[in-house]
């Protein structure tokens, strides 16, 4: 693949400019808009069962039982996640390196946004997991969930899940926003015009199918890693290294059991990601900016 350099500094179809600090912040506003089998594989005999078992038991409120970390956790992760990305792709592929291939600009602006992004996701993570994996319940709110937390462990406890969440997110992220940049690419080599030709509402037809695709990427190389969070945001005992933990985890589990419940998350991150892409392409149109990729 020969080196390329990334699209130059150029008017939208509205009134703001491309890579302008406006636009970074209306990227980063775009991206704004499992677990219990993960943690005990025993604990129900299918995702049907789960969900026929937790709403007899719980009604509504078991169903979407964590809402409230995993809205604001990923509401921030998602918006530093596209914003910084967008930042990093600029600036790595226009102003830094700008000869460089493009499929290496996407992976390194996207590990660079992931990094950042996680740092604000990692507290909800961690108050989410355990409101939704423990049983009796941790907590019933965020707000006791986080309280409970500092006060046995300190602010510490809610990081302890960093490193795997690198782990699983930043692989995660590279696939997924490489992925579909690249995919989207071939799809309009297919189609036989260049990106302008379609109107808006072509070009998010195009993210949707891009999304899918790279959704299941993501969905195989993160697996192991969510599943290794869910565990030590469960399981890992008061002072115990992660690196002990996740040793004893995995003796406990071994190989296979990283891998369980991969096909629901293959359904779920292909179809997610495919909106993901869908709803931030869309608000971009709808600022008169160009969608993703296909540059």
């Amino acid at each position: 693949m020969a080196a390329t350099k990334m699209e130059g500094r150029a008017p939208s179809k509205g009134n703001i400019e491309l890579f302008s600090p406006t636009y970074f912040a209306a990227c980063g506003l775009g991206g704004i808009v499992k677990c219990r089998r993960q943690v005990d594989p025993n604990i129900y005999t299918s995702n049907f069962s789960a969900w026929r078992s937790i709403f007899a038991k719980e009604g509504l409120r078991g169903v979407f039982f964590g809402w409230a970390p995993t809205l604001i956790g990923y509401s921030f992760q998602g918006a530093g996640k596209y914003g910084f990305y967008e930042i990093f792709k600029y600036y790595y592929g226009e102003k830094l390196f700008p000869n460089t291939n493009k499929t290496f600009v996407y992976l390194g602006a996207s590990a660079s946004a992931e990094f950042l992004a996680d740092i604000a996701l990692c507290p909800f993570e961690a108050v989410k997991v355990r409101m939704q994996t423990t049983l009796p319940p941790y907590a019933n709110s965020l707000r006791e969930g986080w309280t409970k937390v500092t006060a046995k462990e300190g602010i510490g406890g809610l990081y302890k899940g960093l490193y795997p969440l690198w782990g699983r997110q930043i692989p995660y992220t590279m696939v997924k926003f490489a992925t579909f940049e690249t995919t989207v690419a071939e799809i309009y080599k297919f189609l036989g015009k260049p990106k302008e030709s379609y109107n808006g509402l072509q070009q998010t037809g195009v993210s949707f199918l891009g999304g899918y695709i790279a959704g299941i990427g993501c969905a195989v190389i993160s697996h192991p890693a969510d599943v290794m969070v869910s565990k030590l945001n469960a399981d890992r005992k008061p002072g115990e290294g992660g690196g002990a933990a996740m040793s004893r985890i995995y003796g406990n589990i071994g190989f296979r059991g990283l891998w369980n419940g991969l096909p629901v998350r293959i359904a779920m991150i292909g179809t997610l990601t495919a909106f993901q892409w869908l709803i931030y392409d869309s608000f971009k149109v709808s600022l008169g900016l160009p969608t993703t990729g296909g540059h």
